[in-house]
């Protein structure tokens, strides 16, 4: 055992930018979310190599799909698996060292964790613990297609991934229905083209979109049209290949309303996925209204309904 852990005390932290072999650390006591890239390995940063280098533990979604990014810059780390199917036997691990005063460094296979990606509970904790929690900024799919779609990006909406049965995917997109900004979704390529059926449905056929795939990839691809256009291209091309994300423009000033009916039909839609007083500030949110109202509001249509 000793001679492990003298072995591992000798491991050089450092990392290699083209012929340049550069140490790292040591790192403060901290949980650090390390944003990787989405497909091109150039696009990781320097401080972002030098955390992934330094820090004491390194957790990551597959072992294998982060091994290739660490090997690109000559970073020889051991590495723990951290996903949503251990993260109950991993997270204690993970506390546990933090809590010894060690540093943590937790990535997610591509993009900015917890973006879609396990590592939300862990960062409870952390708070919870009084724990220091360090985001180390880079690459994210949602900004990078939001920044190229050429639909408004003064206000967006991340909203992840859809449902996969169609009744509650229609469901979840009424909510946004009347949603004041640009909305982002992830997309598997199978799903895309009943996706963007659904969408053209409910958000409107002339709505501009912008379908983003394999971002920074060598197959970049980014295809602009509305709804409509959209969803026939792809129900006729057949399921795409690689990562998708799907951006959405806000609905035109003349189509948002407030009208107690939209009100009440986006309250109750709300309120069946989260709790009452979560529905109604999400509500506030997107309606502008004020969340005691609408709470008040929610809790008569409630009992209405039980009442009928």
């Amino acid at each position: 055992m000793e001679n492990r852990r003298a072995e591992n005390q000798r491991v050089e932290k450092s990392f290699t930018v083209g012929a340049a072999r550069i140490g790292a650390g040591p790192l403060e006591t901290a949980l650090y979310l390390v944003a990787t890239p989405i497909g091109n390995l150039a696009d990781i940063t320097l401080r972002a190599l030098e955390v992934l280098a330094a820090a004491d533990l390194l957790a990551c979604e597959d072992t294998r799909v982060s091994r290739v990014l660490l090997n690109r810059y000559g970073i020889n780390r051991g590495l723990t698996a951290y996903h949503e199917h251990n993260a109950r036997e991993a997270g204690p691990r993970l506390m546990a060292a933090l809590a010894e005063g060690k540093s943590v460094a937790l990535i997610s296979d591509a993009g900015t964790p917890l973006v879609s990606d396990p590592g939300y509970r862990l960062v409870e904790q952390a708070v919870e613990k009084g724990i220091r929690v360090v985001p180390i900024p880079g690459p994210s799919a949602v900004l990078a297609a939001l920044s190229a779609s050429g639909l408004p990006t003064d206000a967006f909406l991340f909203a992840g991934f859809l449902p996969v049965k169609d009744g509650q995917r229609r469901k979840r997109l009424d909510t946004f229905r009347q949603t004041p900004a640009s909305l982002i979704f992830f997309e598997s390529p199978r799903r895309l083209a009943d996706s963007l059926a659904a969408m053209a449905e409910v958000l409107g056929d002339n709505r501009p979109a912008c379908v983003a795939r394999e971002i920074t990839k060598t197959f970049e691809e980014m295809r602009r049209g509305t709804l409509a256009t959209l969803a026939a291209h792809y129900a006729e091309a057949g399921a795409p290949k690689g990562e998708i994300v799907v951006c959405i423009a806000p609905p035109q000033e003349e189509e948002i309303t407030a009208s107690g009916a939209d009100t009440d039909r986006l309250l109750l839609s709300l309120a069946s996925e989260m709790p009452a007083s979560k529905a109604a500030g999400e509500a506030a949110r997107m309606t502008g209204g004020h969340k005691s109202e609408l709470y008040q509001r929610l809790l008569a249509l409630k009992a209405q309904g039980d009442g009928d």
